[in-house]
C-alpha cells in the first residue's frame, strides 16, 4: 500500500535541511492540533474560529513551510544568482518566464500547473484575449518571454519587477503529464515516445507483439522508468524537474503558490497584479478529470517500490525545495 510520509528517511546530508525539516513539523503539527480541534466541534457560536478562517490558517502555514525551505535550502546552493547559471540553464529560466511591463511582473509558468490557465488570465488582462472565448487558445502569440529581452535589461526586470510562480506535488504532476500526453495522447505523445520506451523497457516478445498490433501506449511505470534513465537537462518541459525550469534560488520570486491550494494563491496573487483588470481565475470546467491525491495513490500501488525510490532521487531537490511529502511503501 502506498502512503505519504515525511521525508525523514531520505539521507540528504545537510544539517540545514534537517533544521527545516524540524520546523516543517512543529508547523505540520499545529496545522493538524487546529483541523482536529475543528472536527471534533470545539468551537461555540462566540468563537471566531470559522472555516474560511481556517483554510486561512492553511494556506499561510503551507506558504510560510515553503518559504523557509527555500530560504534554507537556497543558502546553500552555488546557483544564488543567475549569473551563476550556464547558458542552457538560463535559456531553459527566461524561456518559461512570461514578462508583463505594464504590470511589472514576471510569471515563471510550469506545464501540468495550471500554466494554461494562468496564461490565459495573463492574455485577458493584456487585452490580447476576449474573456468569454472558449476556443482554444494559442499559448504564445501575443506574449512575451524574458528571452525576449536583451540580457541587462531582463537582469533589471528579475530584479525589480513582482516574481511568482505555481509548484504542484512533483508525482501528481508526472501522473498528470503521463495521462494527458500518453493516456489522451496530446500533441501525438505516444509516436514520440511509445515505441522508444517499449523497445527499452519490455521483453522483446511483448516489444514485438505490440509493433504488430500497432499499439504504442504505455504503462505508468514504462513512463517513469523513461523518467529515471533520462537526462534532466534533455527532458521535454511538462515532466523536467520544476526546479530546473523556474531556477528558485537563483530567481529570489516574491511568492511561490502551489496548485493544492490553488484558488487562495491564485486571489493572492491577482490582488498583487492585476491593478485596474476585473480578471479572476477561471474555474475547474466541467469536463475536466483532475489527477488528484487518490488518483496518485491508486496508480503508485501499481509500480515496483525500486522504481518509486529511483524515481524520488530522481526528482529529490522538487520533493525538497518546495516543502513535498516523499512516498514511501509499505510491502
Amino acid at each position: 500500500m502506498v502512503r505519504f510520509c515525511r521525508p525523514s528517511r531520505i539521507m540528504l546530508g545537510s544539517v540545514t535541511l534537517c533544521c527545516v525539516f524540524i520546523f516543517t513539523l512543529f508547523l505540520r503539527d499545529v496545522f493538524q492540533f487546529f483541523a482536529s480541534d475543528f472536527d471534533r466541534g470545539n468551537h461555540s457560536d462566540g468563537n471566531e474560529r470559522t472555516l474560511e478562517q481556517f483554510d486561512v490558517l492553511k494556506s499561510e502555514i503551507t506558504r510560510s513551510i515553503r518559504s523557509r525551505t527555500l530560504q534554507a535550502l537556497c543558502q546553500v546552493e552555488k546557483k544564488n544568482d543567475t549569473k551563476n547559471l550556464s547558458e542552457k540553464e538560463k535559456t531553459t529560466l527566461y524561456r518559461q518566464i512570461i514578462v508583463d511591463d505594464q504590470r511589472r511582473f514576471l510569471f515563471c509558468f510550469i506545464p501540468k500547473v495550471a500554466c494554461s490557465n494562468w496564461k490565459r488570465v495573463i492574455k485577458v488582462m493584456q487585452g490580447t484575449l476576449d474573456p468569454e472565448s472558449k476556443g482554444k487558445m494559442d499559448h504564445h502569440s501575443g506574449m512575451t518571454f524574458l528571452q525576449d529581452n536583451e540580457q541587462n535589461l531582463a537582469r533589471l526586470k528579475l530584479k525589480h519587477f513582482y516574481k511568482f510562480m505555481f509548484v504542484r506535488h512533483p508525482l501528481e504532476r508526472l501522473l498528470s503529464a503521463y495521462r494527458n500526453k500518453f493516456g489522451e495522447n496530446i500533441g501525438d505523445y505516444r509516436r514520440r515516445y511509445g515505441s522508444k520506451i517499449i523497445r527499452a523497457y519490455r521483453p522483446k516478445s511483448k516489444a514485438r507483439e505490440a509493433f504488430m498490433k500497432g499499439d504504442l501506449s504505455i504503462t505508468f511505470e514504462e513512463f517513469l522508468r523513461f523518467l529515471i534513465d533520462s537526462d534532466t537537462s534533455t527532458m521535454d518541459v511538462h515532466w523536467k524537474p520544476m526546479h530546473e525550469l523556474c531556477q528558485p534560488c537563483a530567481v529570489h520570486y516574491d511568492f511561490v503558490g502551489s496548485f493544492e491550494q490553488l484558488r487562495e494563491d491564485a486571489d493572492f496573487v491577482l490582488g498583487r497584479i492585476r491593478g485596474n483588470s476585473t480578471v479572476s481565475f477561471p474555474k475547474r470546467q466541467g469536463y475536466y478529470r483532475p489527477t488528484t491525491p487518490d488518483t496518485l495513490i491508486s496508480e503508485l500501488s501499481k509500480v515496483r517500490p525500486i522504481v518509486l525510490q529511483q524515481l524520488v532521487d530522481k526528482y529529490i531537490l522538487d520533493f525538497a525545495l518546495f516543502g513535498y511529502s516523499a512516498p514511501s511503501l509499505d510491502v
